[in-house]
Order: C-alpha cells, then structure tokens, then sequence
C-alpha cells in the first residue's frame, strides 16, 4: 500500500502545482500538460511488462526495482531546470511507477483468498486512492512553502521507507518459482506504437482538428497498430493475455474503468487552474480545499470493499457514477462567488462517488478470472485506468481550447472566455461519466455468495 500510495500521490500532486510550474517556465497550457501526459503514457509502456517480468525474476525483485527507479526518477524531476528535463525525468518515474501498482495488486489477489479479497483490495486502495486524494492537499502546502521542486523530493524518503519495508516483510515472495518466458518482441512493439498513435491523434485534435492530415494519419496508425498487436497476442508467451477479454463480466468492468478515468482524470486536470486561476485561491488554500475529498474516501472506501466481498457490485457502482457525475455539476457552478462551503461539499461528493466506484468495479475484474490471469488482469486495470486519463486529460485540454476560443471569438473577455471553457468542460465530464451505468449495469450482483453456496451444496 505504501509503495502504491507513493506511485499514486505522484499522479496528482503535481497537478495543483501546474499553474506555478507553468508560470516558472514561461509555457502555455498544452505544454505543461505534458508534464502529467508524459507520464501517464509512459506508464501505460511499461504496465505489460508486468507479467512477463513477475515470470522472469519474481515479485519480490520486480516490485523493489520498480520502487528504485521511481524514486531516481523522483530525484531527478526535483532537479530539472527546465520543462523538458522535467518531462524527460517524469517518464523515468513513470518506468519504476508503471508496473507498481498492477505488482501490488497481483501480490495481494494471490495472497488472500478470494472471500477476503475485497477487503484486503479495500483497504489496500485506501492508499491507492489517498494518493490522489491527498495529493492535491499536500502539493498546495508543499509548493506554497518550499517550491515546486518539493513535490518530487517527497517521494524520497517515503521510496527509501518502502525498500526497507520490502526487504523486512516481503521476503516470502522470494520463494514463489519462476519461469523463464521469452520476450513478446513484437507484440511490445505494436501495443507502444498503439499507446503512441492514441496520444498523437488525441492531441493532434487540439492544434489541427478533426479533419486533419495529422488526426487521420494517427488514427489509422492506432487501427493498424492495434490490429497487429491483437495477432501477436495469439502466439505462445504473448506480452498480454488477451483471452481474459472472453470473460463478459471482465469487459463489463473494464469499460466501466476506462470511461471512469476518462471522465475524472479530464475532469480533475482543470480543478487547479479553476481554483487558482479563476477563484483565487493560492495553492495550499486550493490544496486543503480538497482535503475533504480525500477525508470522505478514507471513511467510506472499508465499506465499499466489504460490499465488494458479499457480490454487491453492480448497485455501489451505478451509485458511485450518479454521485460522482453530480459532484462535477457542483463544480461547473463554482466561480469567484462561490462560498467555500459549496466547494467543500462538492468535493465531499465526489469522495463519496469515488469510493463506491472503484473497490467493487476491481474486484467483479479481478474475480471474473483465474488465478493464472491474475497478472495480466491487474496489469490490463491499471493500464486501462491510465490509458483512459491519458485520453481524458488530451480530450479535455481539446475541449477547453475550443470552447475558449468560441466565446473569445464573440468578444468575452479572456477571463470569461476561461470561466466559460472551464463550466462547460466540467459538464462534460458530468455527461461522459454517466455513460459508465450501461456497463455497470450489467456487472454481477450477489454472484460472489452464489457461487459460495453452490460450492457448498456440491461438497
């Protein structure tokens, strides 16, 4: 939980840092977002590569390497004097953060059995999730008294803690056997030019638009060269098991996980720039502003993974959807007149959303496979969460330069043009966000305990 937490505070604690790195490097918007895209699609790379490297060297010694390199990486992104270098060193990170959080998960559902894993997936997401809950809240403090470069130092002594808690209690790993798979040259290939071609055609939108030479040209290179990574998939010791797409309940979820992360890492991209920007708010008043968010999943995220352990998936999640899509109509009426009140009860919302929504949507994924799938099912979830901000963060910052520039093309001051762009993108999160209940709906109700009492009955 501890080495996840570190991974997943990193995803969004620079978040509320963008407005000052943006204006420390005299750079617009499209460029800073790179300082989180880079990342995401660097770690969505290195996320296959979980299963073939738990075969080759074991659990133990691919989640202690994975916490190293993150935390090298973590160093270098302090020490950047400019925003490439700090692009470069954020995928650094992103090469030690890609495989930690599917590893921890694969370590914890081959760990536990399965009528406990939900609790034990609850409480381990409890770090998962305050990551990024928190993240906003420490990045505010950390940024408005030390810098931005604090909020990459942070990791450091919490990287050398988590080595030293591996080596302390996680040595058992060591004893699981190992295999020596070969390497899915090809398929590596394929699936990087199809992470590649997404984030090109996405962001190609925003600069050239839809009917350009650039879009279609990455599209067809996302068709293409998804086309022939799922034909590598079927050779012997492919990068990805793609046969845990045979499980509906394995789609249901997965889709539910991509439109989820579209929605709420687009979403939460602006809140920053929204509080910062448009509100006023310095940056530890809009960290602690989002305190709450982070208050409400630590109450309520136990529950939702013990609903998870008794089959009460398909319910929580279509509850955790509508909360968490009315939580960004509350923050599309946020503006300078706004009472801290009702921003402190729109995040509120949103905590409580965000509870109900990923515990039991991860474990109806992670239990609709076997336990030879388990890598590949926990590696397909974290990269399905992050391919899906990827896009969402790359759809959003579209969205916003359109909008924006309409309203500034009916003579709207640049304020209002940006108050605008930032209303209207939340509603649209809203919008994508609900989408997600024609899949959940569809998701396993009380099949967990039926399955048990059928067990039960045969013995």
């Amino acid at each position: 939980m501890l080495g996840t937490s570190m991974a997943a505070i990193d995803s969004s604690i620079v978040n509320v840092s963008l407005p000052v790195i943006r204006n420390h490097f005299n750079a617009d918007v499209e460029r800073v977002q790179w300082v989180v895209t880079a990342y995401m699609i660097s770690f969505c790379l290195f996320i296959p590569l979980t299963s073939w490297l738990k075969s080759r060297i074991g659990y133990f010694y691919l989640y202690t390497g994975c916490v190293t390199v993150f935390t090298i990486g973590s160093l270098l992104c302090s020490l950047s004097v400019s925003l490439d270098m700090l692009v470069f060193a954020r995928i650094i990170q992103a090469i030690g953060g890609g495989a930690m959080s599917p590893t921890s998960l694969a370590i914890l559902s081959d760990t536990f059995p399965k009528e406990e894993r939900g609790s034990a997936i609850g409480w381990w997401g409890i770090g998962n999730v305050m990551g990024p809950a928190l993240g906003p809240t420490l990045g505010g403090v950390l940024t408005h008294y030390f810098g931005w470069p604090s909020v990459f130092y942070i990791n450091i002594p919490i990287g050398i803690l988590t080595l030293w808690m591996n080596y302390r209690y996680l040595g058992f790993l060591k004893k699981i056997p190992i295999s020596k798979p070969k390497f899915d040259t090809s398929g590596f290939t394929f699936f990087s030019l199809f992470i590649v071609s997404v984030q090109y055609a996405t962001s190609s939108t925003s600069r050239k638009g839809l009917g350009s030479v650039e879009f279609i040209l990455g599209l067809l290179a996302c068709i293409l060269s998804l086309y022939f990574f799922m034909r590598s998939s079927r050779k012997p010791d492919p990068l990805l098991d793609l046969t845990v797409f045979k499980s509906a309940t394995f789609n249901r979820a997965a889709i539910v996980v991509v439109i989820r992360s579209i929605a709420l890492f687009g979403g939460m991209f602006f809140i920053p720039f929204l509080l910062q920007g448009q509100v006023g708010f310095s940056e530890i008043q809009s960290g602690l502003l989002m305190l709450p968010n982070a208050l409400m999943m630590l109450v309520t995220r136990p529950f939702a993974g013990r609903m998870a352990d008794k089959g009460l998936t398909r319910n929580i999640s279509v509850a955790g959807i509508l909360i968490v899509s009315i939580s960004f109509v509350f923050f599309s009426r946020i503006d300078p007149g706004t009472s801290v009140g009702w921003i402190i009860v729109s995040m509120m919302i949103r905590g409580l959303g965000m509870s109900l929504l990923v515990a039991p949507v991860s474990t109806a994924l992670l239990n609709s496979v076997g336990p030879f799938q388990t890598a590949t099912a926990t590696s397909m979830n974290s990269l399905l969460q992050q391919l899906g901000g990827s896009i969402g963060i790359a759809l959003s910052t579209v969205a916003h330069s359109y909008i924006y520039a309409y309203y500034e093309g009916k003579n709207h001051p640049p304020a209002m043009a940006e108050h605008f762009a930032l209303q209207w993108g939340f509603m649209l999160t809203s919008f994508i966000i609900l989408l997600a209940i024609i899949p959940a709906l569809k998701l396993p109700e009380k099949a967990i305990l039926f399955k048990d009492r059928q067990e039960m009955a045969s013995e």
